[in-house]
């Protein structure tokens, strides 16, 4: 008789990953306003590409990220952040 294991067995035991839910960092610290003249807060949620990181990888809620890309658009108009990343601006193509 074959005795079949179930999928937690054949992995060693440990059974599904659950991954660590994120927590939105400006509900940690009760942050309603994001200013968009701190320009050194703002560019650590822009890529290298330039582009305003998403949600899921963030872990922001949905009001803050709302606040937070509008906080980005308006840096980037006033020329505080850059629309482009500097490699490409470089180039010129």
């Amino acid at each position: 008789m074959v005795r079949t294991r179930s999928e937690g067995e054949r992995r060693g035991g440990k059974g599904r990953y659950v991954p660590k839910r994120k927590i939105c960092a400006f509900c940690m610290e009760k942050i309603d306003v994001i200013d968009y003249k701190d320009a050194n807060k703002l560019s650590s949620y822009i890529s290298n590409r330039g582009k305003i990181v998403p949600r899921r990888k963030l872990g922001t809620c949905a009001k803050h990220q709302r606040l937070l890309a509008q906080a980005i658009k308006r840096a980037r108009h006033i020329a505080l952040l850059p629309f482009a990343p500097s490699h490409i601006q470089k180039s010129g193509s």
